[in-house]
């Protein structure tokens, strides 16, 4: 049997005692005991090809001849023999290769494993993290929960004491009206008992007299008639005895006629006596009557003063009792608002204690996903170490087949399929895998990955079907790829809906919320360890230590301010800064924001509501608070009405003309008359409406809760009562809410007047119609500033020794401020002095209120450094909204004062110092020296 052989492709070789005449030669062998067979073999060594086709041929000696287009050639042999010993030389370096390749799957090996101790060492930390933070959750809330109970506690020991002081001051309140009763009734009983008396004392006197007269009276009378009796007896005895004596009758009978004419005068005399004791008893009996009519009367008057009193006392006994009622509801009511606030508080601790919970179940989740994907990582890594194995045991296999195929050892049909530089048996068993590895994985690749496979994979060569073109190719080399730049399943990137994929994906975003979950819970334990928290102390004032930044100014529309605010965020923060206030964040007819139409709609000049909404999200990364800047006074319309008015509006909120008060001249509003200045370029709002307000509301609530404003900055808020500023902050509850309250100040002769009592008390008045749940800007003080700083420094106290402006009245309340976009910017309606800003920054800075910062003055001006400074003294003396100010000097040459007991500040050119004030005590240290301008001092 001979054995025929073509090469159809060039056999690369690295030596070049390898290479092959460009000639078809035959290997003949002899063989008796098999029949023909054909086998064609593709041999791949990296970079070409090498098919090729033995053919058996049988002579007539059974020896195999060598023969080249049907003669023998021996130099063919010697040929032969040189390139096996080429291709043993090839195996040699093979297995070099194949033996670095193991060494290199060893140090793979390390690696992964020495990755999986990290790994492992990495999730013992995090586990003894977590329980850290557990234990820590656990005492907070231990330490909350025994906050808690102390709570209950004192509002319990509130309300008892609540309870008898409430009961104490009723009582004092109610004794000196029931004592006022009880001595009017004692004086009303006294005045009638002694009346009485008297009344009883006089009929008693004139009854005696009387009574006594008519007795002697009648005495007399009946002494008289005895007497007379006795006299006309002792005449009837001697009448007897003239008669028995012989005595002259008729002269008897005389004397007895004439004794009883004069009895019978005397008894007419006591007739006409009787008749006027009568007459005189009559009378006393008249004037007994009007006595008792007195009496009785007395005894009206005392029963009408005792009804008076029983009705006082009822009187007394109903406001007590609506006392008592009043009591007991404001008892009651104290009693479900401590229980709300229990429950609040209960619930706020439940809520916060499953927010804890929930981390804490996050974290375990995260752990658990976190212990699943170092798994499956660790299980990527084995399987790559498996394949890389695998491949080695590939490589090996090869590499003897290479061998067993040259000698002539391996029988039998099969095919090899020469592909991407591998020669790949192609058996059942493990078809799939070495089709993976051959033809890379099962999806398109995609064009960054082929851009990336070709940069570092040179192109191979054509298949040559023609032994001629093979041995004429240049491209005659062996060197092979590096295992480091053959695609590999451990270098593939990861691709969507793969498992693989999804496990990566998936350990990414679990990596994402469990660092999410750390530094929050990490926050939220510093913020409950070591920050207490500072209670809102009122209504629109935040924590008394806002720093405001007014975050535009009037041509900041004209660029995507939005995108260029958010990134200073940053910076504001690290400054000092606390609240930014935002433009006008709705659809406008003038770009600038403050003539706005749809309210709604918040796509404006200013950027998109996606840009508004990263801005927002921003600022509360750092820690800001975000301030919209809301037009509740007027709105543009969108329709005209069918007599040519535009009094229509659209958009969600579609009103019509009864949304417009009646005496605005422009727009034929059918509304009621307006509650405050008409505003006359846009239809003015009649807030008086209850669908007005409660659409503002909803619109404002709209803004908080899921556009993330914080609060407001309300404009041209003269236009409305302040009563429906209240209703609305108290709807919407902001951190923080400021009123543009702007007139003009008092001049006389073109000249500033110093009392500007007048303007600042218009400014208090509408702070207090809001029910102090806004702040203002002091505008007062910036138009004193202006002329005080030009070297008129009596100008910033007033005669009360406080300073002037709304600070030196309600400083919680007073927002100052040097410039905003209206006063200066490109408008410059009052542009502050520009070479006074250091010295106004450091005044507002340093003193009461709340200070406002313009964006031009920070960025634009140069004056960064020095207003971040002056927070920073700001921040060190603790000086907040309520700080007291104390003036010691302020005149032509400059001024001074303290502010709290930590800060004192120096404006003006003259000479002065803390060790030169003998009503300042303390160690004082300089902090800031700005010469002529200013000067600060901190209490060491």
């Amino acid at each position: 049997m001979a054995i025929a052989i073509w090469a159809n492709a060039p056999l690369q070789c690295a030596p070049p005692c390898c290479s092959i005449s460009r000639r078809n030669w035959q290997l003949k062998f002899s063989a008796n005991s098999f029949n023909l067979k054909r086998k064609c073999l593709f041999i791949n060594n990296g970079y070409g090809s090498l098919p090729v086709k033995f053919q058996a041929i049988t002579g007539d000696s059974g020896d195999p001849e060598l023969i080249e287009d049907g003669n023998p050639l021996s130099s063919e042999l010697e040929q032969a023999k040189i390139a096996l010993k080429a291709t043993e030389e090839e195996r040699s370096r093979l297995m070099e290769e194949l033996a670095k390749s193991e060494v290199k799957n060893h140090e793979y090996a390390s690696i992964i494993k020495h990755d999986k101790i990290l790994a492992l060492a990495e999730l013992e930390a995090a586990k003894s993290l977590f329980n850290t933070k557990l234990e820590e959750s656990i005492k907070e809330k231990f330490a909350l929960e025994s906050k808690l109970v102390l709570a209950k506690q004192d509002a319990v020991e509130l309300a008892v004491q609540v309870e008898k002081l409430a009961e104490l001051a009723f009582k004092q309140a109610t004794s000196h009206i029931i004592q006022d009763a009880q001595l009017r009734v004692s004086a009303a009983e006294i005045s009638a008992a002694e009346t009485a008396r008297s009344m009883e004392e006089q009929m008693r006197k004139t009854t005696e007299g009387t009574l006594s007269a008519i007795v002697d009276q009648s005495t007399d009378a009946v002494n008289k008639a005895l007497y007379a009796a006795e006299q006309a007896s002792n005449q009837a005895r001697k009448s007897v005895a003239a008669i028995t004596g012989d005595r002259n009758l008729m002269d008897e009978v005389q004397d007895v006629r004439a004794k009883n004419v004069e009895l019978e005068n005397s008894i007419s005399d006591l007739e006409c006596q009787l008749l006027i004791t009568k007459s005189e008893v009559d009378r006393l009996k008249s004037e007994l009557d009007q006595a008792l009519a007195r009496a009785k009367a007395s005894d009206l008057r005392a029963a009408s003063v005792e009804k008076a009193l029983a009705e006082l006392q009822e009187v007394a006994k109903k406001r007590n009792f609506q006392k008592d009622e009043l009591f007991k509801s404001l008892l009651n009511k104290m009693k479900k608002e401590a229980a709300e606030r229990e429950k609040a508080a209960v619930k706020a601790f439940e809520s916060e204690l499953e927010a804890i919970i929930a981390a804490v179940q996050a974290a375990n989740e995260t752990a658990r996903l976190k212990d699943q994907a170092y798994t499956r990582r660790y299980a990527a890594l084995q399987r790559s170490l498996q394949a890389s194995e695998a491949a080695s045991e590939v490589w090996k296999q090869r590499a003897e087949n290479a061998e067993s195929i040259l000698h002539g050892e391996r029988s039998g049909e099969e095919n090899y399929v020469i592909n991407g530089g591998r020669i790949d048996l192609l058996t059942d068993k493990d078809s799939q895998k070495w089709k993976l590895l051959a033809e890379g994985p099962r999806r398109e690749i995609p064009e960054w990955m082929a851009r990336r496979i070709r940069s570092i994979c040179p192109k191979f060569p054509p298949r040559k079907v023609d032994i001629s073109k093979a041995l004429s190719a240049k491209t005659l080399s062996l060197n092979l790829p590096k295992q480091d730049e053959v695609w590999s399943i451990a270098q593939e990137k990861p691709r969507e809906s793969d498992m693989l994929v999804d496990h990566v994906f998936e350990k990414e975003i679990i990596e994402k919320k469990r660092k999410a979950l750390e530094r929050a819970l990490q926050r939220k334990t510093v913020k409950l360890e070591l920050v207490p928290e500072q209670p809102k102390l009122e209504p629109g004032t935040g924590t008394g230590r806002e720093i405001v930044f007014q975050g535009f100014n009037w041509e900041s529309w004209r660029r995507q301010w939005y995108l260029e605010l958010a990134p200073k965020a940053a910076d504001l923060s690290h400054c000092g800064i606390t609240a930014v206030w935002l433009p006008p964040p709705t659809e406008s007819v003038a770009p600038q924001g403050y003539m706005p139409s749809d309210l709604y709609n918040l796509n404006s000049a200013y950027g998109t509501v996606e840009d508004l909404k990263q801005c927002i999200n921003e600022m509360h990364a750092q820690d800001l608070l975000a301030l919209g800047d809301v037009v509740l006074n007027h709105r543009c319309a969108h329709k005209q009405s069918p007599n040519g008015v535009w009094n229509i509006f659209g958009g969600k909120l579609a009103w019509g003309p009864e949304a417009i008060v009646c005496d605005d001249p422009n727009f034929q509003g059918r509304g009621n008359p307006s509650t405050g200045d008409i505003f006359h370029a846009a239809p003015n709002i009649d807030h008086s409406q209850e669908f007005v307000r409660r659409d503002i509301k909803e619109w404002l609530n709209w803004l908080r809760n899921d556009i993330g404003f914080d609060g407001w900055r309300l404009d041209f808020v003269r236009g409305f009562s302040g009563g429906y500023v209240k209703e609305y902050i108290e709807a919407s509850n902001p951190a923080f809410a400021i009123g543009e309250y702007w007139d003009s100040l008092a001049y006389e002769g073109g000249n500033l007047c110093y009392n500007q009592d007048a303007h600042r008390q218009r400014i208090v008045n509408w702070i207090n119609a809001t029910g102090g749940t806004s702040s203002a800007f002091d505008v007062t003080t910036k138009g004193i500033l202006h002329s005080a700083l030009h070297n008129q420094y009596w100008r910033l106290i007033d005669p009360q020794g406080k300073p002037t402006g709304v600070m030196g009245w309600w400083p919680s309340r007073a927002v100052t401020f040097l410039e905003n976009h209206d006063t200066g910017s490109t408008q410059g309606h009052w542009p502050f002095p520009r070479d006074k800003l250091a010295q106004g920054y450091a005044y507002i800075l340093t003193h009461s209120g709340t200070p406002v910062i313009f964006y031009d003055h920070f960025y634009d001006f140069g004056l960064r450094d020095t207003i971040t400074e002056l927070i920073e003294a700001r921040r060190r003396a603790g000086i907040h909204c309520r700080s007291t100010v104390k003036i010691y000097h302020a005149n032509n040459e400059g001024y001074v004062a303290r502010i709290d007991e930590s800060l004192v500040m120096k404006i003006g050119h003259f000479d002065w110092n803390p060790s030169k004030e003998n009503n300042l005590d303390g160690t004082w240290q300089k902090f800031m020296d700005k010469g002529s301008d200013y000067q600060i001092w901190l209490r060491q």
